[in-house]
């Protein structure tokens, strides 16, 4: 590729990148935006007066105690699914 077409490539992820940061800012959940679709479905379930037949065994005392334990239960999948696709590769390149 040559210059010109990098240069026009970098602009194009640069507006992608900030366009959002702009539109949307001073804007948060309590103006109805970046509301997660668990959080919709459960007032959805609230609204019918369904009553849930159980409750959780523990419950992570704050919200960032429940981001890390979500991040830490991805880390470790991704370890695990980048290790069997190594070996696999490996093993590949054995034959």
């Amino acid at each position: 590729m040559n210059k010109t077409t990098l240069i026009i490539l970098a602009v194009i992820c640069i507006v992608i990148f900030i366009a959002p940061l702009i539109m949307y800012h001073g804007h948060g959940e309590d103006d109805g935006y970046f509301g997660g679709a668990d959080d919709a479905a459960g007032e959805q379930i609230e609204k019918t007066g369904f009553e849930p037949w159980f409750s959780s065994i523990w419950e992570p005392p704050s919200g960032e105690i429940e981001s890390l334990l979500f991040a830490l239960q991805a880390a470790i999948g991704a370890i695990i699914i980048g290790y069997f696709f190594g070996y696999w590769r490996g093993q590949s390149k054995d034959d």
